[in-house]
């Protein structure tokens, strides 16, 4: 690849998560402050992730991989959801919010798969190269909480106070715009699917590799991706909110923490997996979930501080250890007939249906515990989402026992 194509792609990841960063981690915080949200009003909103996970494919594997260049239509969601942020970033009211940001959702979701078909596309080895890419993405992340924090304190009590928190659809709006534009100068990404070959449904979702649903630890494995993502849910939905109620000061760049957690345990991993193998790396990736939520419901904003960021901190053993390990089991079980398809299969099962069933149980629970004055039991809101993972934990314990292990390690390394 020439250094173009790396510079290209590269702003191109960058720009993507910036997007994301600069408004999804403050959005909890958003729709309970100035829009007066209710639990279960964001429950719905923060839903609109899964509806677009769940919608996302279609779009993918219907248009993208069939009639119109990937960079193409990258380019054109981006444009259009710059208009839907700017509609958000004008919206008073959680009823004229919501709309825009089920429609922005449906459209960014499918371009995160975009993203990495115009990436894979220019690659030789994308085993070697692709997380050099990709990592420019998480740097974007990272930037967009920092600015958000310490550069124009959109997050502080005084900005929230005053409305500048709702910027943050701006700033998200012009840069989506920004690499709308870009898009189409990236490296030209043609349709792989002739247009007149026979659609599949079940292709498009994953549906044929539910057979592999008949493997009984593959099903225990499946079963506890769908449940942990409950607990996962809590945390996208009420840390950034939990994190300024209770006066944490640049609470937005301190969850940056998070990111670049994620990034070092993620090249950990192959080191975990070799020494202990997938069951007890799932484990301790489960655990992980426990044990943040334990720190956030005993952490305060004075001398108990450390608690939460070494909750905040743990995002990378969390995720990485549970999802990226769960990935490579899916590919090292699915084999080649399957392996795309259980690869949607697990993203249709988490961000899909896991998350829509998690941002409702912590809208429910938020609300259970918000008294009629608007203070929440934070305590009792993060007590739950550790009980749940720490029920998933020993389920998995005692039910998974895959006898293929070896097999399968040898094939993820």
């Amino acid at each position: 690849m020439n250094s173009t194509t790396r510079f290209k792609l590269s702003t191109m990841m960058f720009l993507e998560f910036f997007i994301w960063g600069s408004w999804f981690v403050t959005l909890g915080t958003f729709l309970g402050n100035n829009l007066k949200a209710t639990g279960s009003e964001s429950a719905s909103v923060f839903g609109t992730q899964s509806w677009g996970a769940i919608i996302a494919p279609f779009i993918v594997g219907l248009i993208a991989d069939r009639y119109f260049n990937a960079e193409k239509i990258l380019g054109v969601l981006h444009l259009v959801g710059a208009i839907l942020m700017y509609q958000m970033y004008n919206a008073t009211d959680v009823s004229v919010f919501y709309p825009y940001v089920l429609g922005y959702m449906i459209l960014f979701m499918p371009t995160l798969a975009l993203v990495n078909s115009v990436s894979f596309n220019q690659m030789q080895d994308p085993e070697k190269e692709f997380s050099k890419i990709r990592v420019w993405g998480t740097i974007g992340w990272i930037i967009a909480g920092l600015l958000i924090s310490f550069v124009f304190h959109w997050d502080s009590p005084e900005g929230i106070q005053s409305g500048l928190l709702k910027s943050t659809f701006l700033m998200a709006g012009i840069v989506s715009l920004a690499l709308g534009l870009f898009s189409f100068t990236l490296p030209k990404t043609p349709p792989k699917v002739s247009s007149t070959e026979k659609i599949k449904v079940g292709d498009l979702i994953g549906l044929d590799a539910l057979k592999l649903l008949k493997d009984k630890n593959f099903a225990i494995f499946f079963i506890s991706a769908i449940l942990i993502c409950i607990p996962l849910a809590f945390y996208y939905q009420n840390a950034g909110l939990f994190l300024a109620d209770i006066k944490v000061s640049n609470p937005t760049g301190k969850m940056a923490i998070g990111q670049i957690s994620e990034a070092l345990f993620l090249l950990a991993i192959p080191v975990f997996f070799s020494k202990y193998g997938f069951k007890k790396t799932i484990l301790v990736g489960m655990l992980a979930w426990a044990l943040r939520y334990v720190l956030f419901a005993f952490g305060n904003a004075g001398d108990l501080s450390f608690m939460l960021i070494i909750g905040i901190a743990l995002h990378g053993v969390c995720y990485d250890f549970f999802f990226v390990s769960g990935q490579i089991y899916t590919n090292s079980k699915a084999g080649e007939k399957y392996k795309s398809s259980a690869q949607g299969l697990i993203t249709l099962a988490t961000y899909g249906v896991g998350m829509l069933i998690g941002f409702e149980v912590a809208g429910m629970i938020t609300d259970t515990y918000k008294a009629a004055n608007g203070a929440v039991d934070w305590k009792m809101v993060w007590i739950i989402p550790a009980g749940i993972a720490a029920a998933v934990f020993l389920l998995f314990a005692v039910l998974f026992n895959d006898k293929t292990k070896s097999e399968i390690e040898a094939k993820a390394l």
